[in-house]
C-alpha cells in the first residue's frame, strides 16, 4: 500500500479502477486537461473483479426498457468500446448474436425484444425460423428468431489495460494496493484515513461502491445481494457455433438465462448461472465473504421474499443445479442441441453480479443507480451492461453529477 508522509492533493479522487472508473478518469481529463485524478485502486493489479471477469460481450442495447440509462448509453458505448479497440489494435470479433424462442410463449416475447430494440435505436431483425439455419446452422427457435448484427465480444482485461494506458497519457494518476474509507465532516466527504485530500470523490468500486456510500448516508434503501456466474467452456473446433446463441430472458427475474458465448481465443462458453451467494467476492464457496456481506445478503433475500416482483424460490430452484456441469449443459441444448455430444468442458473462472435489492419494493435493481452527496458521487448499480456503456455513462456522470 502506497505510504505518504502528507495526503496526496487533487481535483477528482476515483474510488476503484474498473472499467468504468478509468473511462471517468479519462472524461475527466478530456473535458478539463488541467484537472489532477487520482485513481485508487484497492487491488494490486487491474481487471480482478467484475471488469475483468465479464463475457466480453458487446451488447447491442435492446434488452433494456427504453427509459433507462441501460438503454440510453449501451449502442454508443458498443461503439465507444470499439473505437478504443480499433485504436490499440485490441481483436473484436462481429459474430452477431441470435435470441431462439423454445416454445410459443417464448416466441411471442420476442415482440417486446424487438420492440425495445426499435425504440432503443439498435439495428435489430425479426426473423422466421427457416432463416436460421443460414446465420446459426447448430441453433434450433420455435417459429422465429432475432437477429442482432451489431453484438460482438472482445477481451476484458486487454480493453481496461487500454483505458488505463489513455488516462495515463492524459495525465491521470493510479494509486494500486489502497484502500479508501470516506466519512462525513461538517458537510463535507473526507478520507478518513488522510490519504488523500480531493475537492471530489467519486464512488466506482464496484461490488464494494454501496458500503464505501453508506459511510456518508448514501444508498441506505439497498442491499447488496451477490450473484455467481459460473460458466463451462470448449473449443470451438468441438462446437463450431458461428454466432452467440442466447434464449429470450426470464419475464420477471433480471437474468439472461444460459446461453452460448464466443471469445476472442475462439472457444465457446454455456452459462452463466445466476446463483444467490453470501460474498461479493467469493469465487469460491470458502473463501472472499465477510459477516457483513452475509447480512447484507441476508436482508436482500428477505427483502425479495417479501415483495412480489422476483421469484426467489424459482431462481434457487432452477439456478443450483446449474452448478453441477451434466445440468448446465442438459439446459443448454435446448438452444443449441449438439451440445450434448461435446465430451470436454473446462470450467471457467466465475464471475459475480453485483446486484442491488430495493429494500422498500423487495426488487432487484434492473438499471444503473447514481448518487450524490455534498462532495461525492457514488455509482451504486452498474451491472451488465455496465462494461458496454462504460464510456458514455462515465461521460453522463461528469456532466450531470458533478461540478468543480
Amino acid at each position: 500500500m502506497a505510504k505518504y508522509a502528507q495526503p496526496q492533493k487533487c481535483d477528482v479522487l476515483v474510488i476503484g479502477g474498473g472499467v468504468i472508473g478509468l473511462s471517468i478518469g479519462i472524461a475527466l481529463l478530456e473535458s478539463k486537461p488541467s484537472l489532477k485524478v487520482i485513481i485508487a485502486e484497492k487491488e494490486k493489479s487491474l481487471g480482478l473483479h467484475a471488469s475483468g471477469r465479464n463475457s466480453g460481450v458487446l451488447h447491442a442495447g435492446f434488452y433494456y426498457s427504453p427509459d433507462s440509462l441501460k438503454a440510453k448509453f449501451c449502442r454508443e458505448g458498443n461503439q465507444e468500446l470499439r473505437k478504443v479497440a480499433k485504436k490499440h489494435g485490441i481483436s473484436v470479433r462481429d459474430v452477431g448474436k441470435v435470441v431462439v424462442a423454445r416454445n410459443a410463449d417464448e416466441n411471442n416475447r420476442l415482440d417486446i425484444l424487438f420492440e425495445r430494440g426499435i425504440q432503443n435505436g439498435v439495428d435489430i431483425e425479426l426473423k422466421t425460423s427457416d432463416e436460421l439455419k443460414l446465420l446459426e446452422p447448430l441453433a434450433v427457435t420455435h417459429e422465429r428468431f432475432l437477429w442482432s448484427p451489431t453484438t460482438g465480444v472482445s477481451d476484458p482485461k486487454a480493453i481496461n489495460a487500454a483505458l488505463l494506458q489513455d488516462f495515463i497519457s492524459l495525465g491521470g494518476k493510479i494509486d494500486f494496493d489502497v484502500k479508501v474509507k470516506l466519512i462525513q465532516k461538517n458537510s463535507e466527504i473526507i478520507d478518513e484515513a488522510n490519504q488523500y485530500e480531493a475537492k471530489h470523490f467519486i464512488n466506482s468500486a464496484g461490488a464494494q461502491s454501496d458500503r464505501i456510500a453508506r459511510r456518508v448516508g448514501v444508498g441506505l434503501e439497498y442491499a447488496m445481494l451477490p450473484f455467481m456466474g459460473v460458466y463451462r467452456a470448449t473449443e470451438e473446433k468441438n462446437l463450431p457455433l458461428q454466432r452467440l446463441v442466447y434464449p429470450v430472458p426470464h419475464p420477471i427475474n433480471p437474468f439472461l438465462g444460459v446461453h452460448f458465448t464466443l471469445t476472442v481465443d475462439h472457444k465457446v462458453k454455456i452459462g452463466p448461472t445466476a446463483i444467490p451467494i453470501a460474498g461479493r467476492e467469493q469465487y469460491s464457496f470458502t473463501e472472499g465473504w465477510s459477516a457483513s456481506d452475509v447480512g447484507q445478503a441476508i436482508r436482500g433475500m428477505k427483502s425479495l421474499i417479501v415483495g412480489d416482483s422476483h421469484d426467489l424460490k424459482a431462481i434457487l430452484k432452477t439456478e443450483w443445479p446449474k452448478v453441477l456441469e451434466n445440468r448446465l449443459v442438459k439446459e443448454s441444448r435446448d438452444l443449441v442441441p449438439t451440445a450434448n455430444q461435446v465430451k470436454k468442458w473446462e470450467k471457467k473462472p466465475p464471475g459475480i453480479r453485483a446486484q442491488l435489492v430495493h429494500l422498500p419494493s423487495g426488487k432487484l435493481e434492473q438499471d444503473f443507480v447514481v448518487q450524490s452527496v455534498d462532495n461525492s458521487t457514488h455509482i451504486l448499480n452498474a451491472v451488465s451492461p455496465g462494461w458496454t456503456s462504460a464510456i458514455p455513462f462515465s461521460r453522463w456522470i461528469i456532466n450531470q453529477k458533478i461540478t468543480l
